[in-house]
């Protein structure tokens, strides 16, 4: 009995992670790999081989990856420091009271993509099982098994998808190079380029745009490294890989295949069956990784409920959302959401880097307050400007700035976060000048 509670641990949800369990690089960089290797960076990349010549489609990949991967870099080191969950980081950043609206908001969100990516993995699994065996099978039935591994995975926590990761990410790169090796030897590349649809810039911010929210939930892998040396290696190696490893192998195998469906490209090639274990394995560690981040979030608001009784609930809602075949309609409520989630990151950014003032609470073993006016200030802000450069339906769309709406709400979050901060240190150093004697 004692063994299974050891391995249903509440994975330290709502506490730093021991030393004593902290992990090397290596960990964080498989499980970055593998999240990366997913089919939504396989659409992107036929998007990609469609707008654009090849040169400038590698081109885009590159300078994206590059770029989400600083980020997430930046506010990985915040959870290898803390060793915090981000939704436990951000109990410093806003309060446990301003917290609440957060937790609530990247839990509902991370869970409405669980279910998106149930539903988006059981329609394409039973095409290849109709296309490979001729098996056809209801969508609901590939919904339910998705819903079951996904979830028993997460009860185990992050040990279990490092594991997974560690395991697949060697078979799954060696898997889709094989792929593209016999694409390009079998079909070769067309002659006359591509001519560009797609402006180089728009380009570029659809490789960023792709993950740049998920730079929100960060620590939540993050927290496990060893050492800051370990995140950053980890995380910037991993994410740059592994964004941009399969936008690219889904733009050489488009443009040599002529289609834009991977599935069919690799029954195209006789990789059929191959196909179906590169589409499960890696939607299910991308899908872990939601539910995973998902009930930390709750975790924080609902702090007498044991981690794993959150994770059968929460994966249980979201299975039923892919078995009803109705997670499409959350699309665009998700959307919305990514909207007040995009600022968090560079609020607690500046906060853990330039300002301290709540960080030190960790050191000092002091409660966070109950409140931080500063910040929910900075988080307003933040999200009215991503509203307003996001394109509608989902925003206003009226002002451009970066072309990437949630960067442009982490760059205000940060400002607002750094100009507020240190405006606030100044007054508290005003006032104690003139309460010296």
């Amino acid at each position: 009995m004692a063994q299974k509670e050891k391995s249903f641990a509440s994975d330290y949800s709502l506490k730093q992670v021991p030393k004593s369990q902290q992990k090397s690089w290596i960990s964080l960089f498989s499980i970055w790999v593998a999240i990366g290797v997913d089919l939504a960076a396989v659409i992107l990349g036929v998007q990609l081989a469609k707008g654009l010549p090849l040169d400038k489609a590698i081109w885009a990949v590159i300078i994206g990856s590059l770029i989400l991967a600083t980020i997430c870099t930046i506010t990985a080191s915040v959870g290898a420091a803390t060793n915090l969950s981000t939704s436990m980081i951000t109990r410093y950043v806003f309060g446990k009271k301003g917290t609440l609206a957060y937790s609530a908001m990247i839990g509902l969100s991370l869970l409405g993509w669980f279910g998106v990516q149930v539903g988006f993995f059981a329609d394409n699994a039973r095409t290849a099982f109709i296309s490979a065996f001729g098996i056809n099978w209801p969508t609901w039935v590939f919904s339910i098994i998705a819903g079951i591994f996904m979830v028993g995975t997460t009860l185990y926590g992050y040990r279990a998808f490092s594991k997974l990761s560690e395991i697949s990410v060697p078979f799954l790169l060696i898997l889709m190079l094989i792929a593209l090796f016999i694409a390009l030897r079998t079909h070769g590349l067309p002659k006359t380029q591509t001519s560009a649809t797609l402006p180089f810039g728009s380009a570029i911010a659809l490789v960023i745009s792709s993950f740049i929210v998920g730079a929100a939930t960060q620590p939540d892998i993050s927290r496990w490294a060893k050492s800051q040396k370990d995140s950053i290696i980890g995380t910037f190696f991993g994410m740059f890989i592994g964004n941009s490893f399969m936008i690219l192998v889904s733009i050489f195998m488009s443009k040599s295949l002529g289609s834009t469906d991977m599935m069919k490209m690799l029954i195209m090639i006789g990789m059929g069956i191959p196909g179906i274990i590169v589409l499960s394995l890696t939607q299910w560690v991308t899908n872990t990784s939601n539910l995973y981040s998902a009930s930390l979030g709750f975790n924080v608001i609902f702090t007498k409920v044991k981690f794993r009784t959150l994770v059968l609930i929460l994966g249980t809602i979201g299975t039923l959302l892919g078995v009803f075949g109705i997670y499409n309609q959350f699309v665009p409520f998700l959307n919305i959401l990514g909207i007040f989630i995009a600022p968090v990151p560079g609020i607690y950014i500046a906060e853990f880097y330039f300002i301290k003032k709540e960080f030190n609470r960790i050191s000092d073993r002091e409660e966070p307050k109950s409140i931080v006016w500063r910040s929910m200030a900075s988080w307003v802000v933040g999200i009215v400007v991503t509203y307003l450069t996001t394109d509608a339906p989902t925003g206003l769309g009226i002002i451009k700035l970066t072309q990437i709406p949630p960067l442009d709400g982490i760059l205000f979050g940060f400002f607002m976060q750094l100009l507020l901060g240190y405006f606030a240190k100044s007054k508290k150093d005003e006032t104690l000048e003139v309460e010296k004697p």
